[in-house]
């Protein structure tokens, strides 16, 4: 069964593969906090993040023609190509500090830390695998009030649910996301 979320995005990047900038637009407001918060996590500045973000966003919009979501959420693709954004910022960067004699800007993040880059990713992926397996109201919820920031009261008027019921979940939500990322910290 699709779930709304991705039946959306299923609508959207069809449009928007199809030229339509607010479907697009739509998509972008839609995913871009949480390939935002991943770049920051790879990268680790805002700036760069912030480059980052874009640089995913402008290659998704060149292919998004020949994209097919086989049903699924477009996030996870989103992902992909922000890992890679990150992959070539960090090799730019390391690029350029050797080849200038400048001295080296030591909060630039160090392709040497790969571990923390793969956990960092491993963990997104166990977190989306795990948003995907709840109903699609929860998908909903967790979109809404994790990755774009909405209050409670705002996600319920958005859902057509109560304020509790979006408190309730997301509590519920977020107990579920913690243990299966950290099964013994919980």
């Amino acid at each position: 069964m699709i779930g709304t979320d991705a039946r959306d995005d299923l609508e959207l990047v069809a449009a928007a593969a199809g030229g339509s900038e607010h479907a697009f637009r739509a998509l972008y407001r839609r995913h871009v906090r949480p390939v935002f918060w991943l770049a920051h996590g790879l990268v680790g500045s805002t700036a760069d993040a912030e480059d980052v973000t874009q640089e995913t966003f402008v290659v998704a919009w060149r292919k998004l023609p020949g994209l097919d979501l086989a049903g699924e959420s477009l996030l996870p693709w989103l992902v992909t190509i922000c890992r890679y954004q990150c992959a070539n910022r960090i090799r730019r960067q390391q690029r350029d500090r050797l080849h200038t004699s400048e001295a080296a800007d030591d909060a630039l993040p160090s392709t040497v830390d790969v571990e923390r880059q793969v956990a960092d990713a491993q963990l997104v992926e166990r977190i989306l695998a795990e948003v995907a397996a709840m109903s699609p109201l929860d998908q909903r919820i967790f979109r809404l009030c994790a990755a774009e920031g909405y209050a409670y009261q705002a996600a319920a008027a958005e859902l057509g649910v109560s304020h509790g019921v979006v408190r309730n979940r997301l509590s519920r939500i977020r107990t579920r996301v913690r243990t299966a990322v950290d099964p013994e910290g919980s």
